[in-house]
């Protein structure tokens, strides 16, 4: 027999109500594929998590730059503030790097740009993760 989950229909158009799914979506940021377990969808879940940790952890290893905010002309700014988003949606792992001091210099090389472009992604992947947690948690999709 299935496990019963707190998943409530909300008719097409309406927002759900935030303490429906407020919850997943926060465990989906700090941990990528938490939302997803507290869903009871576990497949789903480990998959996602293998998927971004990895990427981080590539992006690491190829000592890719974590981006920061910048001031200065109008590219300046949306690319730093762009990619410190998408660094930031890495949750726990962004908090864990660093806290732990892992900063590294923008260089140039190609190992390097795509390390930077693995962690971006990874940040980016979560932010998909943390929108189908929503989805699931408001009962829009299974």
């Amino acid at each position: 027999m299935a496990a019963q989950t707190n998943i409530v229909a909300v008719p097409e158009g309406k927002m759900p109500p935030v303490n429906i799914w407020i919850l997943p979506v926060l465990a989906a940021w700090i941990i990528p594929g938490g939302g997803h377990f507290l869903l009871k969808k576990t497949g789903r879940g480990a998959l996602i998590m293998a998927s971004v940790v990895l990427m981080f952890f590539f992006g690491m290893f190829m000592r890719g730059m974590m981006f920061t905010p910048e001031r200065g002309d109008i590219l300046t700014m949306l690319i730093s503030y762009g990619g410190f988003a998408s660094d930031i949606a890495s949750g726990a792992l962004y908090f864990g790097a660093s806290m732990f001091g892992y900063s590294q210099p923008d260089m140039p090389g190609a190992v390097h740009d795509y390390g930077t472009k693995f962690l971006v992604s990874a940040g980016l992947l979560n932010i998909l993760a943390m929108v189908d947690a929503f989805e699931i948690a408001a009962g829009r999709k299974n």
